[in-house]
């Protein structure tokens, strides 16, 4: 498998409803696909991250700069581009996990079209379908919601995530409590923003019996997400704070959570994301996949990953229209609260061509050979 030509598209969509969190607040994804051609097959990838750095540092035109300056000639100079091979090309490269994902995951969608195999099959998944959870945004009145919550299970969601922060979370977790019962699947997600000086009031969402609080504290502190959890009840999830499967044993070994949730962007892709997959099931804590308002593009091989045998929680693999009128690619529907996962060649999708050339807001070339 030779190297022919890269090219980056801008892509903005709009998204049914503002998605809000501790951070800020989305009404479109406004991100860039990446598209390699090889001499034997084509592969796409969408870059996770949004164009300013707040749920994490790297952000859409950092993240181009480094394809194309730092990353992509790396690949360039290996005499192929497998999956075994980039990875270590690109490891003089400190950080910028998401970046290296677009790049890899692109290239290993292309290698697996070349051998007509699946990403499910690459990765070892074991299941047809997965169970389907839901994100729901940080709201305006505890009503609004209640509405929400309602219309999400009615559609079919078998798990509820409630974003919260402070002055946003007792209550509104009270409520949905109330109005649902305790048998709902219910958990909730932080972003990082409250402190370890906070854990009194977190304890008082011990009584609601989550499922986990994800990402209480500031990523990365180990230490202090390690304290909380000996003052919690409700397990502690880590997101932000795993970049990687040494950060995972080094978090588990500390007991800084009981529970992992593995977005392979941010890890770096999909390799590593199985490998903290299998450290987590070594140590028997559960694994979910994490979302982050993903197309089509992104949303196929997250299935893919979330059907491993470790996975035993829902995830945030909703359906597209969860967040877009359209998508750019055929729509993931969400059947009996699952959603099929894709048994085609590579990620098993590609973007629809008039679906695509509607939402495409610009296109560089990165990388092409010369004859």
């Amino acid at each position: 498998m030779k190297l022919e030509r890269v090219e980056l598209l801008h892509v903005a969509i709009p998204l049914v409803t503002p998605f809000r969190t501790s951070f800020g607040t989305m009404t479109s994804k406004d991100t860039f696909l990446l598209h390699v051609v090889t001499d034997e097959a084509e592969g796409w990838s969408e870059f996770a991250a949004d164009p300013q750095p707040l749920y994490c540092a790297e952000f859409v035109a950092g993240a181009e700069i480094v394809i194309r300056d730092f990353l992509l000639p790396r690949v360039a100079a290996l005499p192929a581009p497998t999956t075994a091979a980039v990875a270590p090309a690109l490891a003089s490269v400190k950080g910028h996990e998401l970046a290296k994902a677009a790049l890899e995951t692109a290239l290993l969608d292309a290698e697996l079209r070349t051998y007509g195999m699946s990403l499910a099959t690459f990765l070892g998944s074991v299941r047809e379908r997965v169970p389907a959870g839901v994100s729901v945004g940080i709201k305006d009145s505890v009503p609004e919601l209640i509405d929400d919550v309602e219309r999400y299970l009615a559609e079919g969601y078998l798990r509820i995530k409630l974003k919260i922060e402070p002055g946003w979370d007792v209550e509104p977790v009270r409520a949905v409590r109330d109005r649902f019962g305790d048998e709902l699947p219910l958990q909730v997600d932080a972003n990082t923003a409250y402190t370890l000086a906070d854990a009194e009031h977190l304890r008082r969402l011990d009584e609601f019996g989550l499922l986990l609080i994800e990402e209480p504290l500031e990523e990365n502190n180990l230490y202090a997400h390690a304290r909380l959890q000996q003052r919690l009840a409700t397990p502690v999830c880590l997101d932000e704070s795993i970049h990687s499967a040494r950060d995972a044993a080094s978090a588990l070994a500390m007991d800084a959570c009981r529970v992992v949730n593995v977005k392979p962007a941010r890890v770096g892709g999909y390799p590593e994301a199985r490998r903290i997959h299998d450290v987590a099931a070594a140590h028997g804590v559960p694994v979910w996949c994490g979302g982050m308002l993903e197309t089509g593009i992104g949303r196929a091989p997250n299935l893919a990953l979330a059907a491993l045998p470790g996975f035993t929680l829902p995830g945030d693999t909703s359906a597209s229209g969860r967040y877009f009128a359209e998508d750019i690619t055929e729509p993931f529907v969400l059947q009996d609260g699952h959603l099929p996962v894709p048994t085609a060649p590579g990620i098993g999708v590609a973007p629809l061509p008039d679906a695509l050339a509607r939402f495409t807001t610009g296109t560089r070339e990165l990388y092409a050979v010369r004859t």
